[in-house]
């Protein structure tokens, strides 16, 4: 016997009423609350940047304690979690924390997971270069999520792709470096050297600056070597390298857990190192670096990692206060802690100006003038250029042997105001930085012959010569 149609209709269509009522609940218990806004913090828990997990998540977090009531779960722990924290007359819920691993892969996943899966309005982050390259692209084609970079240093988010809804507020690899192949030119008598860099967006960036400020000056890079990031044994890459002799320096520019294997196969091929003879970017002194880098090089010169270790300020000494309260043990003075911490902050007082709103207002809203610690600049702010990037003052170091006979890190120069052209270097239209570009070019660039000398930790009014 035939069912009559119309009775199958109302049944499909009472179906689909309960199939609609269903997808409506869901999607209302999955969606934000209208009194909350709705954070992920992007960091790396594996690979070579695994260490700095616990660094990010604190600074960041250290934001929110200072600037919009949260308090700590756990003061040895930052990942434990936060709560009561509030901007914009909202509830600003941390909806999770990324597990990155400085693959691009890794990185988009986790994104993913924390900004579609679980709804987050902002994201904190990422940490490394090539992640930030991918998190840009992914950000560009959807303008209501908005991205505050971590500490990746690449160029290529903020200047090649540079999405209006991506925001960073500190320098990339290359403005961090900007003065110290000036200070070997002159302080050490370089004239050639080689450099040895990870073959990623960040160690091309941060390569970049060193080239860039070396040749600037007169000096010439004879070779360049490219081990890939995460690399064990360095031995057939240092081969490649001039041996001692050949070259007055070497620039090293090998990151996270790949510095101090880099330069045990440096000594195993070449013999005790001279630290006359070595330079590099941030590595060589910051966090892992201290301990099995630092003390072969007690009298290098470093470049810096936009913060300014020992700064006898004010500002510089109050945040250093509360950060200490905050997270006992924690580096202030730090990168991987202070770029997530400025990033907060500024998402901070977006959403007090916003009222809490996301989106293209909490966009509208984001600070293009920050004040920060390490700043002498411009009254102690931090500015961003159109493209959302910051406009920092740099701070190369020297390692020295501290009163407990290890190694100690002491600022020597004063670098304002470098922006990410870098003198007008580097442009939107310019390819990013890789294994050929920069080219050694002679320039003059702003700082040049400018660098101010620091001792003690205070600014002098000593050029270096």
């Amino acid at each position: 016997m035939r069912r009559p149609q119309g009775r199958v209709f109302r049944l499909l269509a009472s179906v689909g009423l309960l199939v609609a009522g269903i997808a409506a609940i869901t999607s209302a218990s999955s969606a934000a609350p209208a009194n909350e806004v709705r954070v992920a913090i992007m960091a790396d828990c594996k690979g070579a940047f695994g260490f700095a997990y616990e660094l990010d998540i604190g600074g960041s977090q250290t934001a929110f304690a200072q600037f919009a009531g949260g308090k700590v779960k756990n003061k040895k722990k930052p990942s434990a979690g936060m709560t009561g924290i509030k901007a914009g007359g909202k509830n600003v819920n941390i909806v999770g924390y990324g597990c990155g691993d400085d693959t691009p892969a890794t990185a988009l996943k986790e994104t993913r997971r924390l900004m579609q899966q679980l709804k987050a309005d902002v994201m904190v982050g990422p940490l490394s270069g090539d992640e930030a390259v991918a998190i840009a692209n992914w950000a560009k084609p959807r303008p209501a999520k908005t991205v505050i970079i971590g500490t990746a240093g690449s160029q290529d988010p903020t200047l090649q792709i540079a999405p209006r809804n991506v925001f960073r507020y500190h320098g990339d690899g290359a403005q961090w470096n900007a003065g110290i192949g000036e200070i070997v030119y002159k302080k050490l008598g370089w004239r050639n050297a080689a450099i040895i860099m990870d073959d990623y967006s960040f160690g091309w960036t941060s390569g970049a600056g060193i080239i860039a400020d070396f040749c600037a000056i007169g000096g010439k890079i004879t070779k360049r070597v490219f081990p890939p990031l995460n690399t064990t044994d360095y031995s057939s890459y240092v081969r490649q390298l001039p041996p001692p002799g050949q070259v007055d320096g070497y620039f090293w520019v090998v990151g996270g857990t790949g510095t101090g294997p880099a330069l045990k196969a440096f000594e195993q091929a070449y013999g005790p190192i001279d630290a006359k003879q070595h330079s590099g970017n941030l590595f060589l002194w910051f966090l892992t670096g201290k301990d099995d880098v630092a003390p072969r090089m007690i009298g290098a010169y470093v470049g810096g990692f936009g913060t300014a270790p020992g700064l006898k300020s004010r500002a510089a000494n109050q945040y250093r206060a509360f950060v200490n309260k905050t997270y006992p043990g924690q580096p202030a003075d730090d990168g991987f802690f202070y770029n997530y911490y400025q990033g907060t902050k500024a998402l901070i007082e977006a959403l007090n100006k916003s009222g809490g709103a996301v989106g293209a207002k909490l966009q509208a809203a984001m600070p293009r003038s920050l004040s920060a610690p390490f700043e002498l600049s411009d009254k102690g702010q931090v500015k961003l250029d159109r493209n959302r990037q910051a406009i920092q003052d740099q701070w190369p170091v020297q390692i020295i042997k501290g009163p407990d006979g290890g190694p100690a890190v002491t600022l020597t120069g004063y670098v304002p105001n470098v922006n990410q052209s870098f003198g007008g270097l580097f442009k939107r239209t310019s390819p990013p930085p890789g294994r050929t570009q920069p080219p050694c070019v002679k320039k003059k660039l702003p700082w040049q012959g400018k660098i101010r000398e620091v001792k003690n930790g205070v600014v002098t009014k000593t050029v270096i010569k």
